[in-house]
């Protein structure tokens, strides 16, 4: 089976988030996206913020987004474009990626221009779900408190908390399980 790279830098970058959506996937590794700055500005059908890439016109150190390179079944990439909204407000954007010494042509999904509103916050559920992934991978702390810093609201709808919460919660045992085999 042919398999595809693609790398995650927001709420599928926990292998368990990733894992229920394409059960292929493999992390193979972190990597950084330089030129770029996370934000929570993509606008998103239900009223919030999902993560955005802003790419700054200087490459600077500081201007650095974090992903991690997964592969999976080729056969799986229209169930991901789907559940992504590929089309709907993200594109897919290929990129080389060096890890390990070894390149990898990957595609990431970036933000249409339609859907840009630097007004928009993330609900308190998604901004987690971008953190333990961020933590699960070890981020640097700065990075960490840097995605702490960013505001977030309420979600109005108690059964998508209540549904992303025992998500979270399934997040948190896997990233628990996989610490203690290691």
């Amino acid at each position: 089976m042919p398999r595809v790279h693609y790398v995650a830098y927001g709420s599928n970058l926990h292998p368990l988030r990733l894992i229920e959506r394409v059960p292929s996937a493999r992390e193979l590794g972190v990597v950084e996206l330089l030129g770029c700055q996370l934000t929570f500005h993509k606008r998103s059908n239900d009223g919030s913020g999902k993560c955005h890439l802003h790419l700054h016109s200087e490459q600077k150190e500081h201007h650095k987004v974090y992903g991690v390179l997964y592969e999976f079944d080729s056969d799986e990439k229209q169930r991901l474009d789907e559940l992504e909204g590929r089309g709907q407000g993200y594109s897919e954007h290929h990129n080389q990626f060096v890890l390990r010494e070894e390149t990898y042509m990957a595609y990431l999904y970036s933000t249409q221009s339609s859907h840009v509103d630097t007004s928009v916050a993330p609900y308190h559920w998604y901004k987690k779900m971008v953190l333990v992934g961020a933590r699960f991978h070890a981020l640097p702390a700065e990075y960490i408190d840097y995605i702490e810093s960013i505001p977030s609201k309420d979600d109005p709808d108690p059964n998508r908390v209540k549904n992303r919460e025992m998500l979270i919660q399934r997040m948190h045992e896997y990233s628990h399980k996989t610490k203690r085999q290691t």
